[in-house]
């Protein structure tokens, strides 16, 4: 048996062992406990600047913004919290040597701590190169298509890719709830459709 199914295995043992020993006498099953009322969320760690979260057209542009920049340079990692709906996540997908496919989910300050050496010991710049947007009430879904370079002086980029982006406006303001990419590869051109803008 696995290791982790075995620990399963044994705690629910131990669950079990502790209720019977605490039940009450008579057989009575003592009243469940009420379930726990989730916390309200955590606010933004930083105050968004108000032109950032605007609308769809100024978030999106932060997003891209706000991790782009020269090599040596420090992003404005307080500014990109700002942006993201607390508990957001990030998700780059893509594929391994062997053939499958792999996706890691990260929340934003785990995004930061694996990305900054890369954005800012090499340089790095994104842009958008193409969107397709849907809205249904306070939802919006953006597939966004990017290009990355080095420098924005560079003649051709060194990876195009979409970006599912997932935006919530809360009466008040946009915020980020998810972005999960996956790059263009060989075998996974960007779609031609997908290198327009919304009604090209």
């Amino acid at each position: 048996m696995p290791r982790h199914r075995t620990a399963f295995a044994l705690a629910a043992s131990l669950t079990a062992a502790i209720a019977a020993l605490t039940a009450p006498a008579g057989g009575q099953t003592p009243a469940p406990a009420p379930a726990p009322v989730p916390a309200p969320p955590t606010p933004a760690s930083s105050p968004a600047r108000p032109a950032d979260v605007a609308s769809v057209d100024a978030i999106v542009a932060a997003l891209y913004d706000v991790i782009s920049g020269p090599k040596g340079a420090t992003r404005d990692w307080d500014r990109m919290r700002s942006l993201f709906y607390p508990g957001a996540r990030l998700i780059p997908t893509g594929k391994r040597p062997d053939g499958t496919t792999s996706a890691r989910v990260a929340d934003v300050e785990g995004y930061i701590e694996r990305s900054r050496p890369f954005l800012e010991g090499e340089g790095f710049f994104e842009r958008e190169i193409g969107r397709r947007t849907e809205r249904f009430g306070s939802v919006v879904h953006v597939f966004s298509s990017y290009d990355s370079r080095h420098a924005a002086s560079d003649a051709q980029p060194f990876a195009r890719g979409v970006n599912s982006i997932q935006l919530y406006h809360d009466g008040t303001r946009w915020w980020v709830m998810t972005v999960m990419w996956d790059s263009e590869r060989p075998d996974n051109p960007i779609p031609a459709k997908y290198l327009k803008r919304d009604g090209a």
